[in-house]
């Protein structure tokens, strides 16, 4: 390895190394940093200056005294220069926001349509609300590094793999999609479990159940989403929770979205049942202590979390001695939205070298 490149290595890591310090930490001066990083004084001020000529930083013209009297501005994560659009096509409706670096909703946009059709036409309308939000980015001065395409169903190898909810298979969505940014796509729910991990309430550890028309979860540990070998685990709304039940779209019978999809929400006390049984599985394979309900699970929360606490009670108090937390997220509709906005946000946060090296 030449030494160049060892510099340009070392510089990398030291960028992620300070501006993870801010980002966790909140207002950091220069000499705290230093102390904190165990990075030179000048070292970390060179370090600052290029976060802050990219916008990743800022002064916060808030200036503190140190231990010897000398004064020391405060920086923090700047909300003036850098977005990311997060973009959502669920069965009803699409979705569009800009969020800021500071994870500020700068602008959120939402049309309801039926996008039961074909995927060019959608992908078409949701371009176009795209557009708009970027040039609303534009008006403010913000640079987009990205967007995240949030779909209802299995996504690989940029590829949304089937949507039988839609009834869309092999959809190439960015490329019909055709923005000038770079757009990554993935599973609605894992998304909206990013968006409960970074914009909710600060848990590590649990698994977000989203109700739609259909059913999705994502399941997070230790801060980190799981996806398994092929990018596709979190299909709970394909559990099975009753052999004999209706059939699925999916091509089973008795699924859980067949008794608690919102098309199917008639009896709350029978979609809450159905919800406990198929928890209750998903707890015994994954060892999960807390359950985020989002989607429209959310407001019937009150209604859904009796049935489904008094099942988890019947099949796990034994074995366990104890049920999972359940609680109803707070982000609403616009949970997967975030999240696909948060994770492009999130790489600048982390590789900020990267970003510097992108020169956007």
């Amino acid at each position: 390895m030449s030494q160049a490149v060892r510099h340009d290595a070392m510089r990398a890591g030291n960028l992620e190394v300070v501006l993870g310090e801010v980002s966790r930490r909140g207002p950091l001066t220069r000499a705290a940093l230093a102390e904190v990083t165990g990075l030179t004084k000048s070292t970390v001020s060179k370090l600052v200056g290029d976060l802050i000529d990219a916008g990743i930083l800022a002064e916060s013209g808030l200036t503190r005294v140190g231990e010897r009297g000398r004064p020391g501005v405060d920086v923090v994560l700047s909300g003036e220069r850098i977005a990311a659009l997060g973009l959502e096509i669920n069965v009803d409706y699409l979705a569009v926001c800009l969020v800021d670096l500071t994870r500020e909703v700068r602008y959120d946009v939402r049309r309801e349509r039926d996008n039961r059709e074909r995927p060019e036409d959608v992908l078409a309308e949701l371009r176009t609300l795209a557009v708009e939000v970027l040039g609303e980015a534009e008006k403010r001065g913000l640079t987009v590094a990205g967007a995240g395409l949030a779909l209802s169903g299995p996504v690989g190898g940029g590829l949304l793999v089937s949507a039988p909810n839609l009834g869309w298979r092999d959809v190439r969505a960015a490329e019909l999609l055709d923005l000038p940014v770079a757009v990554e796509l993935d599973n609605e729910a894992n998304l909206a479990a990013l968006g409960e991990l970074w914009f909710g309430a600060g848990e590590r550890d649990f698994l977000y159940v989203s109700g739609e028309i259909g059913i999705g979860a994502g399941l997070v540990v230790g801060g980190e989403l799981f996806r398994g070998p092929n990018g596709l685990a979190g299909e709970l709304g394909h559990v099975v929770v009753s052999p004999d039940g209706p059939a699925c779209r999916c091509g089973g019978r008795g699924c859980l979205e067949t008794y608690a999809g919102q098309e199917a929400l008639g009896d709350e006390n029978v979609a809450g049942e159905a919800l406990g049984v198929a928890l209750a599985s998903a707890v015994n394979l994954f060892d999960v202590d807390r359950i985020v309900l989002g989607g429209v699970f959310a407001p019937l929360f009150p209604s859904l979390s009796g049935p489904i606490t008094r099942v988890l009670r019947e099949r796990l108090s034994k074995l366990r001695g104890s049920v999972p937390t359940l609680t109803a997220s707070g982000l609403g509709a616009q949970a997967a939205t975030l999240g696909a906005a948060g994770r492009v946000l999130h790489r600048v946060l982390t590789d900020p070298g990267a970003y510097l090296r992108s020169g956007q």
